[in-house]
């Protein structure tokens, strides 16, 4: 794995653990709380997407699945907490 594909990563798992703490599901760091934020975490949601699309045919196999484990974690969990939210 070169520089380009660490710092890749290193943006996709920023995303991801931005996203999981805007649901809940990982304390923030600043605050030492749990903290739902769930504009931010769609917000993530939707980069990811970007990168996604914006990278295509670009990235390596190993970050694609990355990206796509990444994608299908926030997005499965954000669908819960909306759920939640409306019931």
């Amino acid at each position: 794995m070169d520089k380009h594909d660490q710092l890749f990563g290193s943006l996709l798992y920023l995303f991801h653990t931005t996203g999981m703490q805007g649901l809940g599901k990982l304390m923030n760091p600043v605050s030492n709380k749990i903290e739902k934020n769930n504009v931010q975490a769609k917000e993530s949601i939707d980069m990811l997407e970007m990168l996604k699309e914006k990278s295509k045919g670009n990235i390596s196999p190993e970050l694609s699945r990355l990206l796509d484990q990444f994608l299908t974690d926030l997005r499965l969990n954000y669908v819960d907490e909306i759920k939640d939210i409306n019931q």
